[in-house]
């Protein structure tokens, strides 16, 4: 691996070769703050992608990515007199460390849930007014619901056992499933919010990431379907002239496939 100041000289061409597109390049030179947004969000989700394919090679290439947006948004910040690379680097640096008492300071912890804890209620201190103010509202619904449970958890509003988590969802499935004989939908698509919050809940008791669970999830279909499109072609026969026993089979021969 690299060392230290190799590690830092490779930053450092990275500074002036964004210095060099945004006086140089036509592209670079309009970038804005905003323009810049959605196409972060896309890096963002493309490394996440290489991180549940547990693809080293692109997880390398999609951080490198992130961080050319990192220094494009401190060099614009820095045109606008307001921030630089290094404003941004202390500024995590500090806060950092304010937020690590029990390494930087004499706090002490004994495990994980109380450096949560204890993260909390050192934001409380710097002015925020609730622990879910640091909850993004434009996060998907199932990560949010995830990081709202997690930051409530983190000042103790939490169950106590998995089991009493459990009990909860069966709660709202049969909530739901009331809801669903009465046929209000207004109603049904309330309970089934519950459901999936509840679920989401479980989730975390039981050490499960509940985005990463549904996109692997998500990925195996797709892997899954596509296989069984690829030997209907080859049987020259069209999904959609098929019967659902007929896909069936070539179903079962994909779960066999990619098992």
């Amino acid at each position: 691996m690299n060392s230290r100041k190799d590690q830092l000289t490779a930053i450092n061409r990275l500074l002036d070769i964004m210095d060099d597109l945004r006086e140089k390049c036509p592209w670079d030179k309009k970038q804005t703050l905003e323009s810049l947004r959605h196409l972060t969000i896309e890096e963002t989700y493309e490394l996440a992608d290489a991180i549940l394919d547990n693809d080293l090679t692109e997880i390398k290439k999609e951080l490198g990515d992130v961080l050319l947006h990192i220094v494009f948004y401190a060099k614009i910040g820095s045109e606008k007199s307001a921030f630089d690379i290094a404003d941004v680097a202390n500024s995590i640096c500090d806060k950092l460390i304010e937020r690590h008492p029990h390494i930087y300071g004499d706090i002490k912890v004994e495990n994980e849930d109380d450096v949560k804890r204890n993260w909390e209620q050192i934001k409380l201190k710097e002015g925020k007014s609730s622990v879910l103010e640091g909850v993004p509202k434009s996060l998907p619904a199932v990560v949010k619901a995830n990081r709202i449970q997690d930051k409530v958890a983190g000042v103790g509003f939490d169950w106590e056992k998995p089991e009493q988590v459990w009990e909860k969802v069966q709660e709202e499935l049969s909530e739901l499933n009331e809801e669903v004989v009465k046929g209000n939908q207004q109603n049904i698509e309330k309970e089934f919010g519950d459901v999936l919050f509840s679920m989401i809940n479980y989730a975390r008791f039981i050490g499960v990431n509940p985005e990463n669970a549904l996109e692997k999830t998500n990925k195996k279909f797709i892997n899954r379907f596509q296989f069984l499109e690829a030997a209907a072609k080859k049987e020259g026969k069209q999904l959609s002239e098929m019967s659902l026993t007929e896909m069936d089979v070539y179903w079962e021969k994909s779960k066999a496939f990619f098992k």
